[in-house]
């Protein structure tokens, strides 16, 4: 039995319109009986258009509906460059059966940028700011770095250059690359500390080439970041304990953390740190300590950071299920190991760690019912004693960590 041939078409265009579209393009556009997409791409298009030209709504979710409605018959859909690279296709291609549509890409605003700078494009972060914010940015600042980012509108340059000038990264060079592939196309450049464009074009691609004044806030590639970089109360998984607690919680890609007793949120950040993919959820009590934690989360660059208020067991109920629990307090408290535990998915990690007999008492007694590790985490900083120095223990961290079978 022959499969129907596709009845949907997502389709790239560029800044040249019709005129950069395939002869395949050509006539998937000509048949559609509708065609999807911004105003700026139907304008593009209008001299094939045959069918009703249906701009996105806002949200163009909403949009969605009436496209699957129309199953079977032929519709398009335009994106810009390529709709797989920050586009409409992926979410399209979760609604729609890989058998049923056809997506012809145009070049992405990021292979053209390369090809205007003569970067390789296999060497570049990407990122779009397009409905997501600045702050995502700062894990990608490392110096010697070129990163490829789509602006949301026309003041987002303006707005990544001050990020980076207050963030010590000054000397980076900006290139401004604006309506590429057409007939409006420009290209500037400046460092971030001298950069003032003027007038513009609302379509535009920023490229950077990283460069660091000294002290600048560079977030390091390790686990364990420096305790500075967080702003807390003094309720913080030190740096030592937190590296040797983000390589017992093995962050994978793509993994959920719950964070019970979340903090200052320094654990979770981390995790999140480790992969752009990454989730993290955070279980906190108290609000000032929630809203702290969501401050270090936007400043270190995740803003994906989910900060749960409340306190567990009872404010677990409903959540998605965990890769792996971190409880970095509270874990003596009445049925929160257990309800972590029952919690995991097979193959989850659970890790726990403890300073006082109490919670102590409690990881031993999971220890005894679910098997797993006991570690004692000693750490001793140099410190003045008088006017000679001497090293000054911290207490003592207790960690258990267990693998669901």
């Amino acid at each position: 039995m022959t499969n129907p041939p596709p009845w949907l078409a997502i389709l790239g265009i560029g800044e040249d319109g019709v005129d950069g579209l395939s002869a395949a393009a050509r006539t998937l556009l000509e048949g559609a009986e509708a065609v999807f997409g911004g105003a700026r791409h139907l304008a593009l298009a209008a001299p094939l258009l045959r069918g009703e030209a249906h701009p996105w709504p806002s949200p163009m979710t909403a949009a969605y509906p009436d496209i699957l409605a129309r199953r079977g018959r032929p519709v398009a859909v335009l994106a810009s460059g390529d709709p797989f690279c920050f586009g409409v296709g992926n979410a399209l291609a979760g609604l729609v059966p890989a058998g049923e549509f056809l997506c012809l890409p145009a070049p992405s605003a990021f292979a053209l940028a390369c090809a205007r700078l003569g970067w390789a494009l296999q060497d570049c972060a990407t990122i779009s700011f397009c409905g997501r914010p600045l702050a995502a940015l700062a894990p990608l600042l490392q110096p010697g770095a070129r990163v490829l980012a789509l602006s949301a509108d026309a003041r987002t340059p303006a707005a990544v250059a001050a990020m980076l000038r207050a963030n010590g990264f000054g000397p980076t060079r900006l290139h401004l690359l604006e309506a590429l592939g057409g007939p409006r196309e420009r290209r500037r450049s400046a460092p971030a500390h001298a950069a003032a464009f003027a007038a513009v074009d609302p379509l535009n691609l920023l490229a950077l080439e990283v460069s660091a004044l000294p002290g600048a806030r560079v977030i390091p590639l390790a686990s364990g970041l420096p305790d500075a970089l967080f702003e807390h109360d003094g309720q913080l998984t030190k740096q030592e304990v937190r590296a040797v607690t983000l390589a017992a919680l093995a962050p994978r890609r793509g993994e959920l953390l719950w964070d019970i007793g979340l903090g200052s949120g320094s654990v979770a950040i981390e995790w999140l740190l480790r992969h752009p993919a990454n989730r993290a959820i955070g279980l906190e009590p108290r609000p000032d300590r929630a809203a702290r934690a969501a401050r270090n989360a936007l400043v270190l660059g995740v803003p994906g950071l989910q900060v749960v208020p409340g306190r567990a067991p009872a404010a677990l109920a409903g959540l998605p299920v965990p890769d792996a629990v971190f409880l970095g307090g509270g874990a003596a408290g009445e049925g929160v190991l257990e309800a972590a535990w029952a919690a995991l998915r097979p193959g989850g990690r659970l890790v726990a760690n403890a300073v006082t007999i109490e919670t102590e008492a409690a990881l031993f007694a999971a220890h005894a019912r679910w098997g797993g590790t006991l570690t004692r985490i000693g750490v001793e900083r140099l410190d003045g004693v008088g006017r000679m120095h001497g090293f000054r223990p911290a207490m003592t961290v207790t960690q258990y960590a267990a693998v669901k079978g």
